[in-house]
């Protein structure tokens, strides 16, 4: 009898399992093309490599606790089987054959559609955008570091809203309503024309406007983001359709870096979050399933060992929202990201999981500022927030956290609030960082520096900083691999206040250089009350602090690459706008440059404080020699490669460098 009783319990459990509801899963993979990368061009032990694209479906139970988090996932459409479908695209350069990879995968988060880590961290030079989203020869891998390592790069649409222009990768929307009736509520889009893009006559809307009546919408505009709004009248604008608005009369053009402000009724708000799950659901397969659900086989091969994650500025943040939101655990609760990497992201999170989310939104001093990003907890390290009463951290505790390194530069200290992720929120004190994290600055760069950065004004007043943190970055990339196979990584290297070396922005010692423009201003924000309106309130706004700098004007604190340690120049992740944008405002994210006079006598003549090359270095060969000493120290401290050493001293003998030595300064647009 109780054998016959213990048959019964195993069959009722196995009937029990198999009527449960499927997890959300990948349910079907369609893979457009199987191509050889590059020609078949061999990567040291790896062999060739294939690019794989296509599309990917998947399904989401919307009761879940994993996916409730989702907003308006109630009101997407359902299934026969009550969940929730999506579909995306994916693209995969992997080792032609399987056997000869590391079994490790990167996943580099796209932004705004675009690919990102062959060009940002192998440091190849794509000839246009359409060419970087599309890599398909050995000029497209650059260096091809992470590819003679043996990894498998992921890369998937998560924005449906991403420009699908130039091979850009994104996912289909998926629609909230009410019950099948359209979803409409005021919201309000920001509009500046020139400051991030190309001049236009016309604004885009983030979302469909609900109605084409004027007298349902507002526009207002102003100079500075702290000016009184001043309203367009109604016969001052005009709808060129759903999407788009134009100033009246027709001809009229938008003033550069003014910021105007549309509310407006939008309809049909896509459930955004789904690009969150869509990125879990696709790793996760890609990491430990056979085949999906309809039997095509996983394109990464069978059992995965790792995954690793990179994003900058807004993917980035993409992956500070995706840990903090609990996507980093699948549904059938495994961890997704062994290690994660997020470069440029400040304290800030992405304006995606949201009804109307805005995800192209970056909040900086002049622009964007009253949109959704920052918002308490900051920080990793678990406290409480004077501002809120809240208490919280960056990381859950739920044993799913991943391994996690936080890079910034200068720029994020100026402009995302980096300083909250090392201090309280008050800057009181130092923070204390958890054991599965890093933080660092790469000292002297500016927000979207690369290998191939000039030294150019632009848009802002000064030139602009040509210093590339991405040796730093493929170092640390490197030591987070590492670090999932159990060997701790470089400490944290960031500025701090028991030292001294973060400092409100009152208390920087900036050295007076001829010609340069110095920001006197940060980015300071409160808790946003609400982004429609817009209402932040400032009463007791967080305390951002900045890296303190020497007597040239370089930090003294963080990783401090050749061009800070041995320098040229000055290097800042600071600078103003010029006409006929707004003087005086932070230019969005840009640095600044301003190169140390070549002799004492220029140096003289031009009033210039700093010492010149002939008096901190003496010669050429003096200055090169330096050059390797630093680097050295770096390759040491593990937050630079040998080759990347190798990279930096054959830089710093070559013939423009060299002529520094002998006349002006001023860096050719060669130099980097």
């Amino acid at each position: 009898m109780l054998l016959l009783r213990n048959i019964a319990v195993v069959h009722l459990l196995a009937v029990a399992v198999f009527a449960a509801p499927a997890m959300a899963r990948v349910t079907e993979l369609n893979i457009v093309a199987v191509e050889p990368f590059a020609d078949g061009a061999t990567y040291g032990n790896t062999g060739a490599y294939e690019r794989v694209r296509g599309t990917f479906k998947g399904e989401l139970d919307p009761a879940d606790a994993r996916n409730k988090v989702i907003v308006n996932i109630d009101k997407a459409p359902r299934n026969a089987a009550g969940r929730v479908d999506y579909e995306a695209d994916f693209f995969l350069l992997r080792p032609a054959e399987a056997s000869r990879g590391n079994g490790k995968l990167i996943y580099d988060v796209t932004n705004r559609g675009r690919k990102y880590i062959h060009w940002r961290l192998m440091d190849a030079k794509p000839a246009s955008t359409a060419v970087a989203n599309d890599p398909r020869t050995a000029a497209d891998a650059g260096n091809g570091l992470f590819l003679r390592d043996g990894y498998t790069i992921v890369w998937s649409g998560w924005d449906p809203d991403a420009p699908r222009s130039n091979n850009g990768m994104g996912m289909k929307p998926v629609i909230a309503t009410d019950n099948g009736a359209p979803i409409v509520r005021t919201i309000r889009d920001e509009l500046v024309n020139g400051t991030r893009s190309a001049l236009r006559d016309t604004f885009r809307l983030t979302h469909e406007a609900a109605s084409l009546d004027p007298s349902q919408a507002k526009l207002t505009v102003r100079r500075r983001e702290s000016d009184t709004r001043a309203a367009v009248p109604s016969d001052g604008w005009a709808y060129v359709n759903p999407r788009e608005i134009r100033l009246q009369p027709e001809g009229s053009k938008p003033e550069p870096g003014s910021i105007y402000e549309f509310h407006y009724p939008a309809k049909n708000p896509r459930v955004l979050g789904i690009g969150f799950a869509a990125t879990r659901d696709l790793m996760s397969f890609l990491r430990f399933e056979k085949a999906d659900a309809k039997g095509n086989a996983n394109p990464a091969g069978a059992n995965m060992r790792a995954a690793l994650g990179f994003g900058v500025s807004q993917s980035g943040r993409f992956l500070r929202d995706f840990v903090h939101q609990g996507f980093n655990q699948d549904e059938n609760q495994r961890k997704v990201f062994d290690g994660l990497l997020a470069h440029t992201a400040g304290v800030g999170g992405v304006f995606l999981n949201a009804g109307f989310g805005q995800p192209a939104r970056t909040n900086t001093q002049f622009e964007d500022h009253a949109m959704p990003e920052n918002a308490f907890p900051f920080s990793t390290a678990a406290m409480k927030d004077p501002v809120t009463g809240r208490s919280g951290s960056l990381m859950r505790g739920d044993g799913f956290d991943p391994l996690w390194i936080e890079t910034n530069t200068s720029t994020e200290y100026w402009q995302k609030g980096a300083s909250l992720l090392v201090t309280t929120p008050l800057a009181e004190s130092d923070v204390t960082l958890p054991a599965n994290v890093r933080a660092f600055l790469i000292a002297g760069t500016q927000h979207g520096g690369q290998a191939w950065m000039t030294s150019r004004p632009g848009k802002c007043v000064n030139s602009n900083n040509p210093h590339s943190p991405t040796p730093a970055l493929r170092a640390l990339l490197v030591a987070l691999s590492a670090w999932v196979d159990g060997k701790a990584p470089p400490p944290s290297r960031t500025p701090r206040l028991g030292d001294g070396t973060l400092l409100p922005v009152n208390a920087l010692k900036f050295p007076e250089i001829p010609g340069i423009v110095v920001a006197r201003k940060v980015n300071q924000f409160g808790v946003l009350k609400d982004w429609v309106k817009p209402e932040m309130d400032m009463r007791q706004p967080y305390q951002v602090r900045i890296p303190a700098v020497d007597h040239d004007g370089n930090e003294t604190s963080g990783i401090r690459l050749t061009d800070i340690a041995v320098p040229l120049g000055t290097y800042t992740g600071w600078n103003l706008y010029k006409a006929p944008y707004v003087e005086g405002e932070l230019c969005d994210r840009d640095g600044t440059f301003a190169p140390f006079a070549a002799t004492a006598a220029e140096r003289n003549a031009k009033g210039d404080p700093r010492p010149s090359l002939e008096e901190r270095y003496g010669s050429h060969a003096a200055y090169v020699q330096k050059v390797a000493e630093a680097a050295a120290q770096l390759v040491a401290g593990r937050v630079l490669l040998q080759e990347d050493a190798e990279r930096l001293i054959a830089r710093a003998k070559n013939d423009d460098i060299v002529r520094r030595f002998v006349r002006d300064a001023a860096p050719s647009a060669t130099s980097y």
